[in-house]
């Protein structure tokens, strides 16, 4: 699945992702594969899998988009997990 990230929480390592009108989905930490934390508004891919708190997401890393640049410009790298 794909959503965006909602809310991350970097002191407690766990987040939510949007549900799209459900509860929202947890993410923790050590969930995470490729970084240390999210950002939020950041689209990420997952798989969802119900657990007693709910819906809990697992194997979760940052969704990979191809970038059409019509014009061949530079554009400056985008760095995941930096917090601004």
């Amino acid at each position: 699945m794909q959503t965006v990230v909602k809310k991350w929480f970097r002191d407690k390592g766990t987040g939510f992702l949007d549900n799209k009108g459900g509860s929202d989905i947890l993410v923790r930490k050590e969930d995470l594969v490729g970084c240390a934390f999210l950002k939020v508004g950041v689209i990420v891919e997952f798989e969802c899998h119900l657990d007693q708190q709910g819906l809990i997401a697992k194997k979760v890393s940052l969704f990979k988009q191809k970038n059409f640049n019509s014009r061949n410009k530079k554009t400056k790298e985008f760095r995941f997990g930096v917090m601004t």
